[in-house]
């Protein structure tokens, strides 16, 4: 149970590859099609949790983005102990985290940009959040982590500050939909207002996420017994349950995902961290690593994964299977119901098919 951590944990790859099975298959449209033939039974209410919540709650569907921020902080991590091992210097350092950046804001920036109506600029995707993210997480690596965890609550607090107390005129609504501070921002921005009430300006609070998992990561990294690891983690994932729920249930800030209160990310930040700790625990503590190919395979090429369903597949690729898998499962009468599941787990069968190729190749896309 004490043995020196490794270069490379499993558990890391496996973390992140499980986030990525998850959303590709939501990609395909499974979970919402499962949830829309499972109405008026037991199974509807689970299903439901493969949604994000409407506006004050949380699903477990919300928890997804705030994992793949956090485990990318985690990998910075290790990245970041290579590098130094190698004897990179910071400057070095600095300007392959500038290049990562720039290359996630770019994808984020293009994944919304091709619409129907023409061209759009639109600061809500994932990749542009965690371009912001992972360089101010790169930036304060170095820092004691007494000061890494100030910094992060600065960051909350800063962002509630925000929503509270600007008291803009049709946005003064701290935490109501289309009238709070973040709105404001993206009006600024975009000159537009997400419908669905997301907002650019997550980036901010959600900085949390990324800076909580680089820090676990160091935990990870240390040379202290693994019993002690797991302890730091569990705690820590704690610590952010009761606090962020304690903010909620005492209605002092409610948990909404769509603005990224600090009482979300308080609470799925600790999600983050116990499950983190658990994987840890069961794969690189408790030595149980067969079986995980499946998922190893496509965390080690999240990011391709990610912009292929988003851009090709959300455009061209998932029209174009669908139309031929189940022009024929019609051909052989299969009902609709069922054809459309089975047309989804293809697509996903095929997009697996292209991470294992890459992995077989040993050709790796990094941001």
């Amino acid at each position: 149970m004490d043995q020196p951590v490794k270069k490379r944990l499993l558990s890391l790859d496996f973390m992140r590859g499980l986030i990525m099975v998850l959303l590709a298959l939501e990609s395909t449209g499974l979970y919402w099609r499962l949830t829309e033939k499972s109405e008026g039974t037991f199974l509807h209410g689970l299903m439901l949790q493969f949604e994000h919540h409407e506006w004050h709650g949380l699903h477990f569907w919300d928890l997804i983005q705030p994992g793949f921020m956090f485990i990318a902080g985690t990998a910075l991590a290790f990245s970041l102990h290579s590098q130094y091992k190698l004897g990179t210097s910071w400057s070095q350092s600095f300007l392959k985290a500038l290049k990562r950046s720039g290359w996630l804001f770019f994808w984020g920036i293009l994944d919304y940009a091709v619409r129907k109506t023409g061209l759009s600029f639109e600061l809500w995707d994932v990749l542009t959040q965690l371009s912001f993210t992972l360089l101010v997480a790169f930036l304060i690596y170095r820092w004691s982590a007494g000061a890494q965890l100030i910094f992060s609550v600065a960051l909350l607090l800063l962002a509630e500050s925000l929503y509270r107390f600007t008291n803009i005129q049709g946005f003064s609504q701290p935490f109501t939909d289309q009238q709070n501070f973040g709105n404001y921002i993206d009006l600024l921005l975009m000159n537009k207002i997400n419908s669905g009430g997301w907002v650019a300006i997550n980036c901010v609070s959600t900085a949390a996420h990324t800076i909580w998992g680089m820090m676990a990561g160091k935990v990870l990294l240390d040379n202290r017994p693994a019993r002690n690891k797991l302890w730091a983690l569990v705690a820590a994932g704690i610590c952010c349950l009761v606090a962020g729920y304690g903010l909620d249930l005492m209605n002092i800030t409610p948990i909404i995902k769509k603005i990224a209160t600090s009482s979300f990310v308080m609470v799925s930040g600790g999600w983050s961290l116990l499950a983190l700790a658990f994987i840890y625990w069961w794969i690189d503590v408790q030595d149980h690593k067969k079986h995980l190919k499946f998922f190893t395979i496509v965390g080690m090429n999240s990011i391709f994964l990610y912009l292929f369903f988003e851009i090709v597949g959300a455009r061209w690729f998932n029209g174009y299977v669908f139309a031929v898998s189940q022009g024929l499962m019609q051909l052989v009468s299969i009902p609709e119901n069922i054809s459309g599941i089975i047309s989804c787990l293809i697509l996903f069968s095929l997009e697996w098919s292209i991470c294992y190729f890459l992995y077989r190749k040993q050709i790796f896309f990094r941001a």
